[in-house]
């Protein structure tokens, strides 16, 4: 857990590997029976006759899982302060059950404020990808983060 990270501590370029979820079928139609209710992830009968040949996860549940692991193994809880949003998420594959999902975060940038110098940007690109190592989803999202130090 990265409990005492701060904006200085990431360097552009620097990557981090981590995580670890598997995804069943039974949490797939469970979250899409809430969330996002088509045929492709709720019934893996109808799912048979889609253009993805099976149940697959929905992107939305993709992207929480990779919340989760960003929360537990990169984002640091002393010196978070949340987000302004993402610029870019793309599905590049699909989610299927018995799927063992990890990320890869790069930082590509670290910026101290100048308008608050005791925070600053933290610019990440997060690649969320399965047991193969293919890429299943990519997201460009920013953070704001304290700094160590006030400036």
């Amino acid at each position: 857990m990265p409990s005492e990270r701060y904006l200085e501590d990431y360097e552009p370029g620097e990557v981090f590997e981590f995580g670890d979820v598997v995804v069943t079928e039974d949490d797939i139609i469970a979250f899409a029976t809430r969330y996002d209710p088509q045929p492709f992830h709720v019934n893996p009968q109808m799912a048979r006759d889609t253009i993805f040949g099976g149940l697959i996860a929905s992107g939305w549940q993709t992207a929480g899982l990779m919340m989760r692991m960003l929360v537990d193994h990169f984002i640091s809880p002393a010196a978070s302060l949340g987000s302004p949003g993402i610029d870019e998420l793309r599905w590049l594959k699909p989610v299927r059950p018995g799927d063992r999902l990890r990320c890869r975060t790069t930082v590509t940038e670290a910026r101290r404020s100048r308008s608050k110098p005791d925070r600053g940007l933290l610019r990440t690109v997060v690649e969320v990808l399965n047991q193969e190592d293919e890429v299943v989803m990519t997201v460009k999202s920013m953070g704001l983060y304290r700094c160590r130090t006030a400036g």
